[in-house]
């Protein structure tokens, strides 16, 4: 088990520097653009692929870091760019991550490569998850996927909805219930791969932030992939299904609780991303309050503004500190006794919408033009206090994990 430190060993600080780097020579000169533009940055992932950091390997080699510290790292480099660029960037690790999880070894072989492509033809790919009616309520997912027993096909149909690269991937991972009696319990997820009959991309969102990230919805219009497209395969879903029918007789809040627990380890990798932001925007109010002068010296020299920054630069520093925690608790295996996966991303992704107003509030009416960047910052924090589970879901977790109460 790897000792908890609160230093970076030399290669990770070297990893944090090359990806440093890219943010700041790569990623920000080109993030005004693609915001305005609303569009997938292809060339900025093109150079991310180039240069080794779209690709499996790379966020493989971060997960496995045996202090925890990899991904959270890698996150907070990215997203100190550019919110919208980077969710471009490793959106397809949703999808990977998917297939890593669930997938046999063929099924990993396969399609994974598929999904990067390679740095002269990059592909991304999609997890489709949310519906319009099921976003933290998982449990009432509507998407149906019915075994064709006469052709050893899955019949997929339904409506995805918040999907990160929808429609524009090439591969798209579907999670879809086979057995809506079971809720939850009853899903499986399936790979529905490039140029697939019925899938089509419904309606493209016009969103307050994260522009550079293409966000749709998915349709599938009797979409049929053949049986070796479920995940882990047909015996292994049975046998999970018949495991799920038999604890719903006698009590099934063990696996409720298992399946929180895996939410619980993905959710400092969000906070990651938050204090990515909100790092930046302090950074950008610091600078500008130590050279902008009012009445002939800086404004820094102001007790308000000054105060400010000192709150704000604790506010990101604690908020690293509970990420680092949860993710180092998540590689180690240590339990969440108090849902401290769920801590990590409430307090960051607050602690990012909060910052970048004072940002916003430092630079006066600058901060509020698009001529500096805490404006895009501000509307693209917005969004860590809603995606992988909102601020309220956050709270509740938290809350029903210390009362003991079953987390539903």
């Amino acid at each position: 088990m790897a000792e908890f430190t609160m230093e970076l060993n030399d290669e990770q600080k070297e990893v944090r520097d090359w990806l440093h780097g890219f943010a700041a020579d790569v990623i920000r000169p080109a993030a005004a653009e693609w915001d305005e533009r609303e569009e997938t940055p292809w060339p900025v992932i093109q150079e991310a692929a180039k240069v080794g950091i779209y690709s499996l390997d790379f966020y493989a080699q971060q997960y496995f870091d045996p202090t925890g510290l990899g991904i959270p790292m890698a996150m907070e480099e990215l997203f100190w760019g550019d919110a919208g660029i980077a969710l471009s960037i490793v959106g397809t690790g949703l999808a990977a991550v998917g297939v890593l999880a669930n997938g046999t070894e063929e099924q990993i072989g396969t399609w994974i490569p598929q999904m990067y492509g390679d740095q002269n033809d990059v592909k991304v790919a999609a997890f489709c998850s949310s519906e319009p009616d099921a976003g933290s309520d998982v449990a009432s997912l509507r998407t149906r996927a019915v075994y064709d027993e006469a052709t050893d096909e899955w019949v997929i149909n339904g409506t995805k909805t918040w999907a990160t690269n929808g429609g524009i991937a090439g591969v798209h991972v579907v999670v879809a219930s086979v057995d809506p009696e079971l809720g939850s319990k009853g899903h499986a997820s399936f790979i529905v791969p490039p140029g697939t009959k019925g899938l089509a991309q419904g309606q493209k969102f016009k969103k307050h932030g994260i522009r550079a990230s293409h966000t749709a919805e998915v349709v599938l219009d009797d979409v049929r992939v053949p049986g070796s497209c479920l995940l882990g395969g047909k015996d292994k879903l049975d046998e999970r299904l018949a495991r799920a029918r038999e604890r719903a007789k006698t009590g099934g809040e063990r696996v409720k609780n298992a399946a929180m627990a895996t939410f619980e380890a993905s959710r400092p990798a969000v906070g990651a991303m938050a204090v990515g932001t909100a790092r930046a925007a302090y950074e950008v109010a610091l600078d500008y309050a130590m050279t902008r002068e009012q009445f002939g010296r800086p404004i820094i020299d102001n007790q308000g503004v000054a105060f400010q920054l000192a709150d704000m630069r604790t506010q990101v520093d604690a908020a690293r500190l509970l990420v680092w925690r949860a993710s180092w608790m998540a590689v180690n295996g240590r339990p969440f006794t108090a849902a401290e996966g769920s801590m990590s991303k409430l307090y960051a992704s607050e602690t990012a919408k909060k910052v970048t107003a004072q940002a916003i509030q430092i630079l006066g009416g600058n901060g509020y033009t698009r001529e500096y960047p805490v404006e895009r910052m501000h509307r693209d924090s917005a969004i860590y206090t809603i995606f992988e589970g909102t601020s309220e879901i956050q709270r509740l977790v938290i809350a029903r994990t210390l009362s003991g109460m079953p987390i539903r």
